[in-house]
Order: structure tokens, then sequence, then C-alpha cells
């Protein structure tokens, strides 16, 4: 007995490795969150979204690009991703609940959890979420939650957003919020970016909620993202580790992504001078000129020259240390404020809105703004056809960040997508993001409630808000 006793005292001490530590200080989890989710969302919305808002298009392994969805490849795949980092930004909560010293961190995670849940759930409508990070105390086989809920329930988006802002304006400690790659601490930016945030999350459920009063108080009081210094963005490097992914393909896998026909028709037609960041010109033009392929063909069947199409432009591969990945910025404000006073929600002069949201995105994408590009070109203002520029505009914009661009069409319809080559979807253009095939195995019950809900996990079934 007295061995025994002697040789189990200290056996969780013995037994503890530590060089692998089971705890993790909110700073360097926050960090770790915002990094990790930007840089594998802004490599997904490149060679996934991109494919569905029809930035890009695909040479090979392109059967994401024919909308087998069911089917990623080089991308295509983003719901690891956000529940690996909602899991610790739950972490980084939690802490900032149970430790007074970490009592700084509560309102920021709040903000960043209602950020990457409404991209989780604009991409598959309902998802799991109340019971989703409670493996440890709860059930690991979560419901899905309706996104009605998720975004208007209590603890969900629109609430979390208020209650960040709560949290940060009544921090009244001395402890610095450190991690923060995006506002290195300035707790300030992070009560803009939240209202941007609710802006953002107002508009897009405008056709089911009465949104006008509370959208009208958030500009009333003024405190949102207004100026690209102020954007929730952190800038790539031109080296690893930090550079942007599409750097790191290889030659094969970068070559496999050109420039879609439909952007090259909306940028041509506009004379806009973003096409030569955004793009190359192609190998066998004769001088400064870009061609675009039609979406989706059958790689099988079709016989494509490289050299005859316009790759992703060098911001993306050889200079990426001058691209940002983009959480939210202040044209992407300025155009859904744009949006939403076009559409007589907020009284606010939407002409002015959305040349200011124009300049702003010329100015992100480091692109001197032609004198003649908002008065004589198709991007002057014509209030008649006013929401279908706003969303184009958004869309040439969110170029690193193609789920957007596919977000917006499906919410307004622009611009006009083409039907791609040889579609894997009836010709339709998908309307959701399937769930993936490991909830099937690993939360079979939900799954199939949910399933059941979206016509066999449809790809052409709406989300709430598009209903």
């Amino acid at each position: 007995m007295l061995v025994t006793m002697g040789c189990t005292s200290d056996f969780e001490d013995i037994n503890t490795n530590p060089n692998d530590p089971v705890d993790v200080q909110p700073g360097l989890l926050l960090r770790q969150v915002i990094y990790d989710y930007g840089e594998q969302m802004s490599y997904e919305g490149f060679v996934a979204g991109n494919l569905l808002c029809q930035h890009l298009t695909a040479l090979d392994f392109n059967l994401f690009d024919r909308h087998a969805l069911n089917s990623p490849q080089l991308g295509g795949n983003p719901w690891p991703i956000f529940y690996r980092n909602l899991r610790d930004n739950e972490i980084i909560l939690n802490k900032s609940r149970e430790v007074e010293t970490f009592e700084v961190y509560e309102g920021p995670a709040l903000i960043f959890k209602a950020y990457m849940t409404m991209a989780l759930t604009d991409l598959f409508g309902d998802v799991p979420y109340h019971e989703a990070f409670t493996g440890d105390t709860g059930s690991v086989t979560p419901q899905y939650d309706k996104q009605e809920d998720i975004y208007l329930g209590p603890k969900g988006i629109l609430d979390n957003l208020e209650k960040g802002i709560i949290a940060i304006q009544q921090y009244s400690g001395s402890i610095v919020l450190e991690g923060d790659i995006l506002y290195n601490g300035d707790l300030d930016s992070w009560v803009k970016f939240a209202n941007s945030l609710r802006i953002k999350a107002l508009v897009r459920i405008s056709a089911k909620e009465n949104i006008s009063s509370r959208l009208q108080a958030i500009v009333n009081e003024g405190n949102y993202i207004k100026y690209n210094s102020e954007n929730a963005v952190f800038e790539f490097t031109d080296s690893e580790p930090n550079n942007f992914r599409l750097a790191r393909l290889r030659a094969g896998d970068f070559n496999n992504f050109v420039m879609s026909e439909t952007i090259e028709d909306v940028l041509i037609g506009l004379s806009d001078p973003r096409v030569n960041i955004l793009f190359r010109s192609f190998g066998n033009a004769a001088g400064d000129e870009y061609n675009g392929l039609i979406n989706g063909i059958d790689a099988s069947q079709t016989t494509i020259s490289l050299a005859d199409y316009s790759l992703a432009g060098m911001i993306f591969r050889e200079n990426t240390g001058n691209l940002e990945a983009n959480y939210l910025t202040s044209w992407e404000t300025n155009f859904l404020l744009a949006e939403a006073a076009v559409k007589g929600f907020i009284s606010i002069d939407a002409q002015t809105l959305y040349e200011t949201g124009v300049m702003q995105a010329f100015e992100y994408w480091k692109t001197q703004l032609p004198i003649d590009y908002l008065t004589t070109t198709s991007a002057a203002y014509d209030s008649n056809k006013a929401i279908e520029q706003i969303i184009t505009q958004k869309w040439i914009a969110n170029t690193i960040n193609g789920y957007e661009g596919w977000i917006e069409y499906r919410r307004t319809g622009f611009p006009v997508l083409r039907a791609v080559s040889a579609s894997l979807n009836n010709g339709l253009i998908p309307i959701r993001m399937p769930y993936p095939a490991e909830e099937a195995t690993l939360n079979t019950t939900n799954y199939n409630v949910a399933a059941q809900a979206t016509n066999d996990n449809s790809i052409d079934f709406p989300v709430w808000w598009d209903e």
C-alpha cells in the first residue's frame, strides 16, 4: 500500500507534459482566433467564394465551380474553420467572465463571436449554435438553431453585438487588451466595428424585419467605421509564414484559377482600373488586355490554353504585403447605408454614401480613382438603378472576401451572374452551402432534422432572410 501511494501521489504532475500546455492566456488565444479565421477565410473566400460569385473560374478540379458543392476540392469546406474558431473564442469569453483580470476580453469576444456567427449562418442557414460549444459539460451532438433565432434571439448576433458594446463601455479596469491584431487593443475601435456589424446584420435581414428605427439610431449616433483608417483588417506580409496562402500554392494550383467572364465584362464595361490590381494581362495578349473564362467548364471535355486567360493579380501572390484580410471596412459600411437610404430605411443622402464608398474602395485597392469614373461612366449614380450599382461596387471590392459577394447576390440578385457552362445543379446558381458529410456521421439525429428542413440538405433551399 505504501508503495502504491508513493507511486500515485504525484501521478498528475508526472504525467503532465510541460511542453503541451492545457491552458492558454486569452491574449494568445485572441491573436490565434483573429489570425486563423482571417487567414483561412481569406483563402477560402478566394478559391471557393470567388467561384460562387464569379470573380474567378477554375480550369481543373472544378466540380465546385460547376456547383457540385458537396465536392470541395481546393477549397469549399469552411464549416470546420468556423467551429474551431468559435470554440476557441468561447474559451476567451468564458475566461473573461470567470477571471476578473481577463474582463477586458468580454466585449471583443462577444463582438467577434457575432461576426463569425453571421458569416456561418449566412452560408448555411440553420446551424448548431447554442449547444455547439458545450461538449465538455453538455451535448456533443448539438441541435441546429433556426437562423431567425440566431439573428434575433437572446445571445444571438444582434444581442451579442449590443452586449459587447456595453461590456466595453462599462469596463473600468487598467488591464489592456492583448493579442488584438485588428486594433492593437483600442476598445473604442471595437465599438465602431460592432456598430458597423449591427448595420450589416440589420440590412441583411431587412426583408424580414422592420429595421428602420434601429438603423437610424446607429446612424444618428455616428459611431461606426467611416474611414479606411478604421477598417477591421490585418495586413499580410510578403514572405512566410504570414503571407497570403495563395502565394504558397504550387504554380499549378495557382494557375488553376483565372478571371471569370462575369467580372471581366463588369470591369471592362466600367473602364475600371482596378482590373490591373485584381488580374494580370493574359499571356497571349498583344498589350494590356484581360480575358475571362465562363464559369463551370467540363474540364474533361474542354481544352483550355492558360495563356489565353488572365490570372489573379500580383497582389495575391508576389506582393501580398499589400493585401489585407478583410473583416469589415468603411466602404462596405457606406454601401450598406447607401442601400438602406435608397430603400427608405434611413434618412441620409444615398448618393453621397455611394460615392464615398466607391472612393474608399479604390483607396483600399491602392488604385487611383479616375476623375470621370463617378460622372461619365456607368458607375455614375443613377437613382433608377442605384441598388444594382451599390451591390456591384461592393461585389468588385470584395474580391478578397468572395463569399460576401455570393451572399449579397443571393440577397439582392446583383450583379447578374451567368449560368455556368456545365452545371451539375440543373443550371441553377446555389443559394446556400450544404452541411458537410461529417455532420451526417457525427451528429446524425440533429443533422437529419436540419436536412429534412432544407429539402434533403439542398443547395437550392433559401435561408431564412432570403425566403
